[in-house]
Order: structure tokens, then sequence, then C-alpha cells
């Protein structure tokens, strides 16, 4: 099973615990407010009311042999710098930093974080491109200037096969899934539910079909959308 530690319990980190935990991976949380130890106990493996900058309290709740510790101090930036150096210093595979401006993520990459999130920033980013483009359904950024893009099928697209859109020579795309509606849940009132098809050469789009690609930011914006 993996196993994740997650430093500090503010919103985000609250929130990052309680998931990790609901999709099966053992947590280990740790902050040094005891209200916010108490209202996370109930659903992680570990709650540990402690210092994380404290690297001997650290290893003797084996943080030390976690897959990943995310260092989610907020508002405390010298102590988030400390807790992963201290991270960094146990060989913890991956740790993931919290920063809250451009400027502390540069110096958390500096000392040798894995990775730098940066919550706030990238929900407006996420936002802003759902906002301007109201048809997408859903993406997800994979690396720089590289997307996964869930969107429906445009129209002129329906009722051609795979091989007749040739996404990948024409639009420099790939297709990785169609998500296609279950008939029965279209029902009015009813929640739509979709089964996924792996595309064939031969597989011709359908009106409700969603469609999942990959591919550079460049190459997606020049997908017709409706």
């Amino acid at each position: 099973m993996r196993k994740a530690a997650v430093i500090g319990l503010g919103r985000f980190g609250m929130a990052l615990a309680k998931d990790l935990a609901a999709s099966g991976v053992q947590v280990i949380a740790l902050d040094r407010d005891g209200r916010l130890v108490n209202e996370v106990k109930d659903f992680v493996d570990l709650a540990v009311r402690a210092d994380g900058t404290d690297q001997a309290v650290l290893q003797s709740q084996e943080i030390d042999k976690v897959d990943v510790c995310v260092v989610a101090i907020g508002e405390q930036f010298e102590a988030a710098l400390l807790a992963t150096v201290i991270a960094k210093q146990f060989g913890i595979p991956e740790v993931i930093c919290r920063a809250q401006t451009e400027f502390h993520a540069e110096i958390f990459r500096k000392i040798g974080a894995d990775r730098v999130i940066q919550p706030e920033q990238q929900a407006g980013e996420h936002l802003a491109r759902q906002l301007a483009n109201p048809q997408l359904i859903d993406f997800i950024q994979l690396a720089d200037q590289f997307t996964l893009l869930e969107f429906p099928a445009p129209k002129q697209f329906q009722g051609k096969t795979i091989a007749e859109l040739a996404l990948r020579n024409k639009f420099h795309v790939n297709l990785v899934v169609i998500r296609r509606l279950i008939p029965s849940s279209a029902e009015e009132g009813e929640e739509k539910k979709f089964r996924t098809v792996f595309p064939r050469p031969d597989e011709a789009l359908q009106a409700e079909d969603v469609l999942v690609v990959v591919g550079s930011d460049e190459a997606l914006s020049r997908l017709p959308r409706e």
C-alpha cells in the first residue's frame, strides 16, 4: 500500500489528507494544532500533534519511510523550508511542497523539492480556462504545455470513423479513449452515465460521445469545438 505523509493541516493539507485516505493511501497527518489533528484523526491511519520541523519527532513517526511527503505548511515559510530539507535528508522518494508565491516556489525547487504546487494560482488558472472555453468538460495539465483534454465530440466529427478523422495527422493530438453515453441513463432527471470505449480505426463517433485527447496546448487549441 502506498504511504504518504502530510505535514500541515490547513484547508489544503486537511482536504489532501482526507482525500488520500479515502483513495486507499496510508496517511500520516501531522500538525502542531491539536484541534486540526483531532479533526482528521478518524479519517487517516495516524494523526500526530507535533512540530513538522523536529527531525527526531518526524523520524519517530516513521515519516522517513513514506513514499511521498507533502509539505503543506502555509503561513510559516521558514518552517516549510526546514520540513522540506528534513524530508529530502530522509531520502523520501517524492517531496511535494505547497508554495504561496512564485518566489517561494523557486526556493523550494532550489532546495530539492521534487514538485511544487500553488493551489490558489492553479485553481484560478483552471477556472479561467473553463470560463474561456465553456464547452470543455475537464482537463489535466500533464507537463509544461501538454494537456489531457475532455470535451464533447464536435458535430463535424460525429458519424465519422477514427480513421477518417485522422486526429494525429491532421491535428497532432492523440485520442486516448471515448466516453460513450449509456442510453438507459439519458432519461430526463437521471444522471448521465458513460462507458469507456477504446478507439478502433472503424469506430464511428456518436452524438453524445465525449473525447479524451492528449497533446500540446498549441495543437489542442486548433481542435474544432462548439
